[in-house]
């Protein structure tokens, strides 16, 4: 048996949910991935997925037994990595997640850059506003926004961003500027529920925590069209400052309260391979990296 060519089977159908998506992946047919499979429980005496006609989960084992499994695999493509030398050629597929509207801003215009200079390569980009599981969802790379839990995954700090009110300068002629949070009372609001999922908008005032409720006029659940409502004159709204950075630069929207606005946010970007991840990651992350860090929208 060859238990690494069984290891990769079993990761992949784990990481595909299922052997059809397994295959495609490894582009293998159903059956040699299924057997492969079947050769390692038959090998280690022990379950690892349990099957029906219509899905395939993990058994107690084989979560235990996946997890070790990515550690192998991640070992053993650093080491090649490392033998064939800092300046190998990237070349595959890399996947990579970030904030919706964050990807679309700074992160695709990178992914195309990088897929021009490496031709070799090729991308998946899972643009969410989630906490997309790397280990879960085969992702190499992340963008991630906010505080970091601990974890294995190694994070560069590459800029910050801040949350802002805003509004249209057309709007606030009509309506005036508020000069405190309470005086968003007499303002129409829009929230954009990604950012802030509950009424509660947090600002400091004197350096101490000051939670004001706001109750919205509009809600909606991505930032673009809180964006588009703002500019359009509507309210005003309170979005990440990346988010807002060409707006405020052109002068469609204007910033208010500025001297209650709470901490900026890190903004990082992770990887789930060790120290020395492999050429097509390195030279993925070297770019986002080093562009990020020089964008001053982030600095």
């Amino acid at each position: 048996m060859d238990q690494l060519h069984c290891i990769r089977n079993f990761v992949a159908v784990v990481d595909a949910g299922g052997f059809a998506g397994a295959s495609r992946k490894l582009n293998l047919s159903p059956a040699s991935v299924t057997r492969a499979v079947a050769e390692l429980e038959s090998h280690l005496g022990v379950s690892l997925l349990t099957r029906t006609t219509r899905v395939v989960r993990v058994t107690d084992a084989g979560a235990r037994y996946v997890e070790d499994c990515r550690r192998i695999l991640a070992d053993l493509d650093e080491s090649n990595s490392a033998a064939a030398g800092a300046h190998a050629t990237p070349r595959g597929c890399v996947t990579l997640t970030a904030p919706v509207l964050f990807g679309n801003l700074y992160v695709a215009p990178l992914v195309t850059e990088y897929l021009r200079t490496y031709p070799q390569t090729q991308a998946v980009c899972l643009f969410a506003d989630r906490v997309v599981n790397m280990d879960d969802e085969g992702v190499d790379v992340a963008v991630r926004i906010g505080e970091l839990p601990d974890s294995s995954l190694q994070a560069i700090a590459v800029g910050t961003t801040k949350p802002v009110l805003c509004a249209a300068p057309q709007y606030l002629a009509q309506r005036g500027i508020p000069q405190h949070p309470r005086d968003l009372a007499e303002h129409t609001i829009i929230a954009a529920t990604g950012l802030t999922p509950s009424p509660q908008w947090r600002f400091v005032e004197h350096q101490k925590p000051l939670v004001y409720e706001v109750r919205p006029a509009l809600m909606t659940t991505t930032n673009d069209s809180a964006i588009t409502a703002a500019t359009s004159g509507f309210g005003i709204t309170r979005l990440l400052s990346y988010q807002v950075s060409e707006n405020l630069r052109a002068g469609t929207l204007k910033t208010v309260l500025t001297d209650f606005e709470t901490e900026p946010l890190p903004v990082h970007v992770l990887h789930r391979q060790g120290r020395r991840p492999n050429a097509k990651v390195r030279a993925l992350l070297d770019l986002l990296i080093e562009r990020l860090r020089a964008d001053t929208s982030l600095n």
